[in-house]
């Protein structure tokens, strides 16, 4: 057995796969599906990613740390695309940025295409801009069970939107760094106090973009806490047989 310690670049063995999303209007749109490789999964996130026009894609940093990790660590599959119009590393997404209007129909396909694969336990993480698409969409999704957001701006979703979780019971947890660009604690519980059942946690010293090893970690294992708990806190070390 080998072991290999869990640093910034690390890529732990996963079925990795480029998929193409169908939306209604017609567009095709860049992901990956990143599977166990030796055992089903015990739940999926589609990762709904920060705004185009300011750098954000399904590459983001966090999005490539959990696509590398969690599949291995935690038996999680993980599903990232690129919103239309948006390019990164894998690709680019056909169409145009629609400022998070017609996004609708590209979070209804990254679901639609989890459900078709029989993929368990269909949770959103959306951070920044991906939030307000997690918001605004969200409670439209039987099949999606819950929702996590990194770094909610609410810039573009209304109180109206908002109050629409109080009509279902998917989960809704929000991370919110000490530090915010936009949104810190204390403004967030306000701003979100119409949904009744938010689950705020701030994070202390963190900020928007959560960079460092310190905060992906941190972001990770309260993504694994919430859809996965059997699997937290994330280990240190990956044991190999290669």
């Amino acid at each position: 057995m080998t072991e290999i310690e869990i640093r910034s670049a690390v890529e732990l063995p996963a079925n990795r796969t480029a998929i193409t999303l169908h939306t209604a209007d017609g567009l095709n749109l860049v992901g990956e599906l990143a599977l166990p490789v030796s055992q089903s999964p015990v739940a999926t996130l589609i990762m709904l990613h920060p705004l185009p026009t300011a750098g954000g894609f399904m590459d983001s940093h966090i999005y490539r740390k959990a696509a590398n990790r969690l599949p291995a660590l935690a038996n999680i599959a993980v599903l990232r695309f690129n919103t239309r119009g948006t390019a990164s590393p894998h690709g680019i997404s056909e169409g145009q940025f629609d400022h998070g209007n017609l996004e609708r129909l590209d979070v209804a396909a990254a679901v639609e295409f989890a459900v078709a694969q029989k993929l368990p336990n269909i949770w959103l993480v959306g951070w920044s801009f991906g939030t307000e698409l997690a918001l605004k969409y969200g409670p439209d999704f039987d099949a999606v069970v819950g929702t996590i957001l990194l770094s909610p701006p609410l810039h573009r979703t209304s109180q109206e939107e908002l109050a629409r979780w109080n009509q279902n019971t998917k989960r809704i947890i929000a991370l919110v760094p000490e530090h915010d660009d936009y949104l810190e604690p204390a403004e967030a519980a306000i701003a979100f106090s119409v949904i009744e059942r938010l689950e705020l946690i701030p994070v202390d010293d963190a900020k928007h973009l959560w960079v460092g090893e310190t905060a992906t970690k941190r972001v990770l294992n309260e993504i694994v806490g919430a859809v996965a708990p059997q699997f937290a806190p994330l280990p240190e070390v990956y044991l190999s047989s290669h």
